[in-house]
């Protein structure tokens, strides 16, 4: 049975205690290769620098570029390049400000420290940004997705590459998430 209609089974309650499952796992993922790859956990702590002007710089402003450019791409590129088959409306649709907050807080947190605090500081920025868009397996037949989590796993390990800070590319990522969940909230 394909993913499509295995979520199209679920509840909306069910699927939002799939997606924080999934991150979870993720963030489990992290912590325990961040172990097996640092030898040491004070060594990962390193890349977590309160750098506000870093965070601001490279975080807060690449994200809301990404958005942007979101943005830009839904009002022109038509919908049915762009649907990822309704989970993100089922996710964040009709959802409280507090859920979309947290949901994107966990992705942004769990899915950076395993792809760019784990993978790209042990195999490279190559590696990671392309397995980090490989996990988002329901955009792989999409080609316009696809790209689109391609070109931002690329940006985001990119401002990694550039500061080494992981609260830089967590802030980038939440923020990504969490405008465009609020817009998907806020919608129509």
């Amino acid at each position: 049975m394909k993913q499509s209609e295995i979520i199209k089974q679920l509840s909306d309650q069910e699927l939002k205690k799939q997606v924080i499952l999934s991150q979870l796992i993720i963030l489990s993922a992290g912590v325990l290769l961040s172990l097996f790859f640092f030898g040491k956990f004070n060594e990962w702590l390193l890349y977590f620098q309160w750098n506000l002007y870093d965070i601001f710089l490279y975080g807060v402003i690449p994200g809301l570029i990404i958005v942007a450019i979101d943005l830009i791409l839904i009002l022109f590129v038509p919908e049915k390049y762009y649907d990822d088959g309704g989970i993100n409306d089922r996710i964040f649709n009709n959802q409280p400000i507090h859920y979309i907050f947290f949901i994107s807080l966990l992705t942004a947190v769990s899915e950076e420290l395993l792809f760019r605090g784990v993978i790209q500081t042990s195999f490279g920025y190559l590696t990671a940004s392309i397995l980090f868009a490989l996990v988002h397996f329901r955009y792989l037949k999409k080609p316009v997705l696809l790209i689109s989590v391609l070109s931002v796993s690329f940006f985001i390990g990119y401002m990694f590459e550039i500061t080494e800070n992981l609260l830089v590319t967590i802030t980038a990522h939440f923020v990504v998430d969490f405008l465009l969940g609020c817009v998907i909230r806020f919608k129509k």
